[in-house]
């Protein structure tokens, strides 16, 4: 993936993009309380690829959702740059979410009545912000989606669909990037593409991602793997292969 138009962010490898200081979120009350989350404390390095494992029910995607925002912590303060999300009002999240974070879900979450060069540029449209047609330009280039760009996405496969989204996630040139099983719906080749997309993102230009998965191959792109289990972090493994990663769920039994 080449994108000519990727200035370099300022923010080294040692930096941490996002990180959890000692987060805690609970469901319901009494007897029907779940402790999503048990006293996380993490950091996610910046210009690096993150992923976070663990069986059904561990915490990941909650983990995900509080990291970027889209779910409020019971305690504990998250961080995205120097940027606690725990202070902020409503209004700030938004616009913290909309210009600093991108999102890439399962799900795709496209507007359907929307082309797909709309959807890519809907935060831009959003936030009141012009459309970088070089940007854009490279994007679409590096996620093959030129001849696509006014179709809706009824008459995109899923493969496009989640391109589609991957480049509505880089449009604003976002501090971090946070994707939810985002191989999930894919088949196997269009996974591949998307992943090594991911990998040139973090190599190319130091965007930061962090990625829940469940797929022993999708987390081997990883820089580093972290495993949770019953809402906390039970262990993590540095550039990881995929032997390492089965035999760490294996040991965790998921």
């Amino acid at each position: 993936m080449s994108i000519d138009a990727a200035p370099r962010p300022a923010a080294t490898q040692r930096d941490a993009a996002a990180r959890a200081v000692g987060v805690v979120k609970v469901y319901g009350r009494g007897q029907t309380e779940v402790r999503a989350l048990d006293g996380i404390d993490v950091e996610f390095g910046a210009g690096r690829l993150t992923a976070i494992m663990g069986p059904s029910g561990s915490g990941k995607s909650t983990l995900l959702h509080c990291m970027a925002g889209l779910d409020a912590v019971t305690s504990g303060k998250v961080f995205i740059g120097d940027t606690d999300l725990t202070s902020l009002n409503d209004r700030e999240l938004t616009v913290l979410r909309r210009d600093r974070i991108g999102f890439v879900f399962q799900a795709f979450n496209l507007v359907p009545t929307l082309t797909a060069q709309e959807n890519i540029t809907l935060p831009l449209a959003l936030g009141g912000r012009p459309v970088d047609g070089e940007w854009l330009d490279g994007l679409v280039r590096a996620l093959h989606l030129g001849d696509r760009l006014r179709h809706r996405p009824s008459e995109l496969s899923g493969g496009q669909q989640q391109r589609v989204a991957a480049a509505r996630a880089m449009i604003t040139r976002p501090e971090l990037i946070f994707a939810d099983e985002p191989t999930g719906n894919l088949d196997s080749r269009t996974a591949t593409e998307l992943l090594e997309m991911t990998r040139a993102a973090v190599d190319g230009f130091g965007q930061s991602v962090v990625m829940v998965t469940h797929d022993a191959r999708a987390a081997s792109y990883a820089d580093r793997v972290v495993f949770l289990a019953d809402g906390r972090i039970v262990s993590e493994v540095a550039h990881p292969t995929m032997a390492g990663i089965l035999d760490e769920l294996k040991r965790l039994g998921s």
